[in-house]
C-alpha cells in the first residue's frame, strides 16, 4: 500500500507570482517534504523515569520551551512541558523509541501520516509567516520551534536555518490543502518557485 501525500493534487511545480526580472536564486522555494517520521513523545505525569538519561539517534530529549535537538537526520522539536515531536528520515526509530519509552512512563504515537509538511526557503521566508502568524519571527535563531496558527490554522513551525531562511511548517493533515494555499498566496508577492 502506497502513502498519498496531503498535497499530492495541489502542490504543482513551477514559478508564481511577482517573479519576472528576478533571479531565480532569489526567489522563495516552497516545498512539499513527505516521507518523514513524525511521533509525538508524551512523558506521563507520575512517571519517575529521568528523561536526561534517554536518548533517541544519540540526541537528548530537552525540556526547554522553543528547544529543539537535531543532528543531519532527526529533530526533536519541544512541544509542550514533557511533550515532543521527534522528525526523522530515519523510519527505524520507531522500533527504538517504542523499546526505550515504556507504556508506563511514555505515550509514543506515529504521526506520520496524519501531517501535512510544508517547506519555505529563501531571504523573505519570515515574511511570508509575518503575514498570517501572531508570533514575532525577529525573537527565533535557528532550531527553534514554535506551536502557533497561521490564519486560524494550528500550525508547529519548525525553523531549520536562518541563513539562508529555511523553515518547516507542520499541520494537520486535513487542514494542508488550505494552509498550503494560505502559504503560497503569501509568497505571491515576493514571486516563489514551487519545487
Amino acid at each position: 500500500m502506497t502513502s498519498i501525500s496531503a498535497l499530492e493534487n495541489i502542490h504543482m511545480k513551477g514559478v508564481y507570482g511577482d517573479y519576472e526580472g528576478k533571479n531565480e536564486k532569489d526567489l522563495l522555494k516552497v516545498s512539499e517534504n513527505r516521507d518523514l517520521l513524525i511521533a509525538q513523545i508524551v512523558q506521563y505525569k507520575n512517571s519517575l523515569t529521568l528523561i536526561e538519561s534517554l536518548k533517541i539517534d544519540n540526541l537528548n530529549l530537552k525540556n526547554e520551551s522553543l528547544n529543539v535537538s537535531n543532528n543531519n537526520d532527526t529533530r526533536i522539536l519541544w512541544n509542550g512541558p514533557n511533550n515532543w515531536l521527534l522528525v526523522s528520515n530515519k523510519k527505524e526509530l520507531l522500533k527504538e523509541m517504542s523499546k526505550k519509552f515504556d507504556e508506563a512512563n511514555f505515550a509514543v504515537t506515529n504521526l506520520s501520516h496524519s501531517r501535512a509538511i510544508i517547506e519555505l526557503e529563501g531571504v523573505n521566508a519570515k515574511e511570508v509567516l509575518k503575514k498570517g502568524c501572531p508570533y514575532n519571527f525577529n525573537e527565533l535563531n535557528n532550531n527553534n520551534s514554535i506551536n502557533s496558527t497561521f490564519n486560524g490554522m494550528s500550525v508547529t513551525i519548525d525553523i531549520l536555518n536562518y541563513n539562508p531562511n529555511k523553515i518547516r511548517i507542520f499541520t494537520l493533515r486535513s487542514f494542508g490543502e488550505s494552509l498550503y494555499h494560505s502559504i503560497t498566496d503569501s509568497c505571491l508577492e515576493f514571486g516563489y518557485k514551487s519545487v
